[in-house]
C-alpha cells in the first residue's frame, strides 16, 4: 500500500473518531506538504520530456521551481518535518509519518525525529492503519 493511501486512511479514521464536532474535547489532525514541491516538480520534468519539450524551458522550469523551493525554506519549510501533526484530545502533540513495508526514513526525517523527541514530543512511525490505531489508543489512556 502506498505512503499517502496510509496517511489518507488514518486521518479519515483519526477524524471520525476524535475529531468531529461532538467530541469534546475534539482532537485535531494536519498535514504537512513539505512533499508537494519535489513531487510536483518531477512530475513536471517528466511530463515536459515526454511532450519533447526544449531542455531550455525544462531548465526554466527548473530554476523557476528552485527560488518557489528557496522562498518556500525562507517562510519555514523545514526538511524532514513529519508528514502529520497530531494535537491529541489529552494535549499531548504527536509527530506522525508514514512509510509503506518498506520504506525507510531519510537522514533529514530522523534528525526531524530527535529535534522533536529532545523537545519533550513523541514521534510516531506507522506503516498501516491498525498501527496508528494501536498508537492513538496508547496515547489516549
Amino acid at each position: 500500500m502506498k505512503e499517502n493511501k496510509i496517511q489518507s486512511e488514518c486521518y479519515q479514521w483519526y477524524n471520525n473518531n476524535f475529531c468531529l464536532k461532538h467530541h469534546n474535547p475534539r482532537g485535531l489532525m494536519f498535514s504537512v506538504p513539505n512533499e508537494s514541491i519535489s513531487q510536483t516538480t518531477m512530475a513536471i520534468i517528466n511530463i515536459l520530456k515526454k511532450l519533447n519539450v526544449s531542455i531550455y524551458i525544462i531548465k526554466a522550469v527548473e530554476k523557476t521551481i528552485l527560488i518557489l523551493t528557496s522562498t518556500a525554506k525562507s517562510m519555514g519549510l523545514v526538511s524532514g518535518v513529519s508528514d502529520t501533526i497530531i494535537l491529541l484530545p489529552n494535549g499531548k502533540i504527536l509527530f506522525c509519518e508514514f512509510k509503506d513495508e518498506k520504506g525507510k526514513q531519510s537522514e533529514n526525517q530522523k534528525i526531524f525525529e530527535q529535534r522533536v523527541n529532545d523537545l519533550g514530543h513523541d514521534y510516531i512511525l506507522v506503516r498501516n492503519l491498525e498501527s496508528f490505531k494501536d498508537e492513538i489508543r496508547k496515547y489516549n489512556n
